[in-house]
């Protein structure tokens, strides 16, 4: 009999629903799930975006969000620190981790798609700086141009009565 205790490890699923917000710098989103794997000390099989949905019920202000699954391996103490870290993170929203023991590993490595991450990741940081190309090229130096309004159409009034003339009607 050894003293020597091997820390069980698992395979899990796990959802992350991250902001609209943070889904704008989709490459630093998941630079910052990796890190949190890290972190817990998991290793990552295979992750792929889900879903980008409106979501049932506004959370966090937030009314639309985007789903990352991605299945791991990891100690089984060290998934209650995965979470405690999902729920502190402010990119995160929420964070369901499953085991994933009913799939095979042929099954979980079809769900892998972290090369489509990172092509993602890139098109949408071009676009991102695509647009900031498009904002800066509008921007003006100086006061802002006014333009002329029309001349208004002259009022025709009505003589005005002077103190003297009797004559005028009286002013009430």
């Amino acid at each position: 009999m050894s003293t020597d205790t091997a820390a069980r490890t698992g395979t899990y699923e796990g959802m992350f629903l991250v902001t609209q917000a943070a889904a704008a710098a989709f490459g630093e989103c998941v630079e910052h799930i990796n890190h949190l794997f890290e972190r817990a000390d998991a290793t990552v099989i295979a992750m792929k975006k889900w879903d980008e949905r409106r979501l049932a019920y506004e959370m966090d202000k937030q009314k639309r969000g985007v789903y990352i699954l991605a299945y791991f391996t990891c100690p089984t103490d060290m998934v209650a620190h995965l979470e405690r870290d999902a729920v502190i993170s402010d990119k995160i929203m929420r964070l369901l981790v499953t085991t994933a023991d009913h799939l095979t590993e042929e099954e979980i490595a079809a769900h892998d798609d972290r090369k489509g991450l990172d092509t993602e990741a890139k098109l949408r940081a071009e676009q991102g700086a695509a647009e900031e190309t498009a904002k800066s090229s509008t921007v003006r130096l100086g006061a802002p141009v006014k333009e002329e309004a029309p001349a208004p159409a002259a009022e025709e009034s009505a003589p005005e009565a002077s103190e003297g003339d009797e004559d005028a009607p009286a002013a009430e």
